[in-house]
């Protein structure tokens, strides 16, 4: 394995840890109603479990309500257990036809307890960047003992790891800024 294989595979590995970050963050409620909250939601359907989206259409109405229109309407009431046994936070409130959750105003302390939740899912985030950093640079490290490669060239490698750490570090710290900006958002 070369250094050029060993910064691909770092990148590769950090840009998962920031893929995950983004999910992560979604799952996070802010004051607007956000189709892929639903993301979670699996529905018995007939005998085997079914992704929501799969099964009905998902509208916001008016900003702060979320509609599901089944595509059969004969599963209302399995889509309705499946959205409580999500544990999303929200009771889902049907007519027969559809079924809508309505997202009620955040309280300023419920907005700065998810700022928190936030600020700690971007802190993992960060952690697990390390950790990729840390075999990185480890395996960097061992080529210079196994190929013999000269002291300069590892500390070149080691310092390209290191500015692709800190680039994915940025990212995270945006990413979660822009996430605790919509979340403290009235």
């Amino acid at each position: 394995m070369s250094i050029d294989e060993i910064k691909k595979q770092t990148n590769e590995k950090m840009d998962k840890c920031i893929n995950q970050l983004k999910k992560e963050l979604v799952n996070i409620r802010t004051g607007r109603a956000n189709p892929l909250i639903l993301d979670k939601v699996i529905v018995d359907y007939y005998g085997a479990p079914t992704g929501l989206r799969q099964l009905a259409q998902v509208s916001v109405s008016e900003g702060t309500t979320l509609v599901i229109t089944p595509f059969d309407k004969t599963i209302i009431k399995e889509i309705e257990k499946a959205i409580v046994k999500a544990e999303i936070g929200i009771t889902p409130n049907s007519d027969g036809m559809v079924i809508r959750l309505a997202f009620p105003p955040l309280t300023q302390d419920r907005r700065k307890e998810l700022a928190k939740e936030v600020k700690a899912i971007g802190e993992e985030a960060k952690i697990a960047i390390r950790n990729v950093r840390r075999d990185s640079t480890d395996a960097v490290k061992k080529l210079e003992k196994s190929d013999n490669l000269p002291e300069d060239i590892i500390k070149d490698g080691v310092d390209q790891i290191q500015k692709i750490t800190d680039k994915f570090t940025k990212v995270v710290d945006e990413t979660v800024s822009a996430k605790e900006k919509e979340v403290m958002e009235i």
